[in-house]
């Protein structure tokens, strides 16, 4: 019955799931949510040690709008629960065949600078932004829909924007309309790697990610985008959402092919609607049983494609880093080569791409006086028998370190009073990520949209998707995305309180039929 506190459990306290139990906070329903660890984020939360604080995983905060009317949703302020600036510069680019770029929000300063290397370049930066606006204009009502079936996927407002989205052409293939010299292609392409993904072989749509941060900036929230996830638990709770910490799920409970609800250490808790946030490929394979999926059974999940992984390290070095920017990327000489070792090969890369954040320059919080933290992220492969971490930690670690430098980085050995390194090995064993794969499944044109596990997921009752595994995709717009899509999914469903989360409509599917039909299957 509509609003009689029916039950919601939610299996992860990552971005996605915390941003769902905010939207269904005051929609009438229970909501639980069920973390394995003692702190919530997954791989968006805090790393603490030696009085330092990193993010674990994501640094870059773009594109708040979203998470704004998230917060709205649920009666809040985000900017008064989140206390955030806006980065200019945006960071710092250093390419390995000479040069660099500091961008900024400042784009004809950021013109001027293309131009003392490439001026045709530097003359179609506003076409390509004038083109990527128009490119966003079209696809973002693609991105705020569920794909529940085919009859979504030949939605017309998807085939119209087909031909601009351009499926079967790379970013870097897209970006040569516009740019000639490889350095202004890197500016706007190295993006990709947010998705885990190369500009070679990255769909071209993802050109917009660059516009995004021209046209909305970069911001880093107080304490770190873990400070996201924490301000995110902290309102739910007080909106009546029950956080349960150090609390995994050990088992899905099913009636055919229902989920009805969960077991945890405190018993079994039961549902109406369960939403999976914890890792896509994972939790199938480890919570649900193989003979329940029809169309993501164990071997289909084992032939699709998953994004590459990340080499880690936190540090914590006395003084500070002058040459650093807030961010600061090094693009390796063979930048092409470098990414096929991480996505064709399968072998550590010995001129590694890295990237650098020295958040101290703009967070005083997240450091000793007199020290600064850096946190490193190198892409490898995922797991691979190519790879034996066991044998490489310590010389990759070395290897990291010795390269330090060329972002201008010096002495650090000497200066090092804290160090954490994280392979592909401790993602999957730590955050329970399945291959170690970071970003979840690739973005190749054939794993998105109708062909992702949906929101809604397919091949079970009562159970919705939030995160990176589903529409849209990784990244922490996206990911709030899900959330706002599967949560008015459920409220639907679930005969709960009118919507209040924001743009994204819940359809009725030719699968799926009515939403009473849905509660009654």
């Amino acid at each position: 019955m509509a609003n009689q506190r029916r039950k919601v459990n939610i299996i992860g306290a990552g971005p996605g799931g915390l941003a769902t139990a905010l939207l269904l906070s005051r929609s009438g329903a229970e909501v639980h949510v069920f973390e394995r660890h003692g702190r919530v984020g997954g791989r968006t939360s805090i790393y603490e040690k030696d009085g330092f604080s990193w993010d674990v995983g994501a640094t870059f905060f773009m594109y708040p709008r979203i998470l704004e009317e998230i917060f709205s949703a649920a009666g809040r302020n985000m900017q008064e629960e989140i206390p955030m600036v806006r980065l200019d510069p945006h960071y710092r680019l250093v390419f390995g065949r000479g040069g660099e770029l500091t961008a900024t929000a400042n784009v004809a300063e950021f013109k001027r600078q293309i131009a003392t290397f490439a001026p045709e370049d530097a003359a179609n930066v506003d076409r390509f932004l004038t083109e990527n606006r128009e490119k966003l204009a079209a696809f973002r009502p693609v991105l705020e829909k569920p794909f529940l079936g085919l009859r979504d996927f030949l939605d017309p407002a998807l085939l119209k924007c087909l031909p601009l989205l351009r499926p079967t052409t790379s970013v870097d293939a897209d970006l040569r309309r516009y740019f000639k010299d490889e350095r202004t292609r890197l500016a706007f392409s190295f993006q990709t790697k947010y998705l885990g993904m190369s500009p070679f072989r990255c769909p071209s749509l993802f050109t917009i990610l660059s516009f995004l941060e021209y046209e909305y900036g970069i911001f880093h929230p107080i304490g770190g985008c873990g400070a996201i996830s924490k301000a995110m638990a902290r309102v739910a709770s007080e909106l009546g959402v029950h956080v349960h910490l150090d609390e995994p799920v050990e088992d899905i409970q099913f009636e055919g092919r229902r989920a009805t609800g969960v077991r945890t250490k405190s018993g079994v808790h039961a549902c109406d609607g369960l939403v999976i946030n914890s890792d896509f490929a994972r939790t199938m394979r480890k919570l649900v049983p193989d003979r329940l999926r029809r169309r993501w059974t164990d071997r289909k999940i084992e032939g699709k494609k998953f994004s590459c992984s990340t080499f880690m390290l936190y540090l914590g070095l006395r003084g500070t880093c002058e040459k650093l920017q807030h961010h600061n990327i090094y693009i390796s000489s063979d930048y092409e080569g470098n990414l096929e070792e991480i996505e064709q090969s399968h072998v550590l890369p010995e001129n590694p791409s890295f990237y650098v954040q020295n958040p101290c320059v703009s967070d005083a919080t997240l450091a000793p006086e007199g020290h600064c933290g850096l946190y490193v992220l190198v892409p490898v492969s995922h797991q691979h028998e190519n790879v034996d971490w066991k044998a490489e930690k310590q010389r990759f670690t070395d290897l990291i370190l010795d390269k330090l430098h060329l972002l201008g980085v010096e002495n650090v050995r000497e200066r090092l009073v804290s160090l954490t390194a994280v392979t592909p090995d401790d993602w999957a064993e730590d955050q329970q990520i399945h291959l170690g794969a970071t970003f979840n499944l690739a973005h190749n044109f054939s794993q998105m949209l109708y062909w992702r596990p949906r929101n809604r997921f397919e091949d079970l009752d009562g159970v919705y998707l939030v995160g990176g595994g589903t529409h849209p995709g990784s990244g922490l717009p996206v990911i709030f995305e899900s959330a706002r899509i599967s949560s008015n999914l459920i409220t639907s469903d679930l005969g709960l309180a009118p919507r209040e989360h924001g743009e994204s409509k819940a359809p009725e599917s030719e699968e799926h039929g009515s939403a009473e039909a849905v509660m009654m299957s």
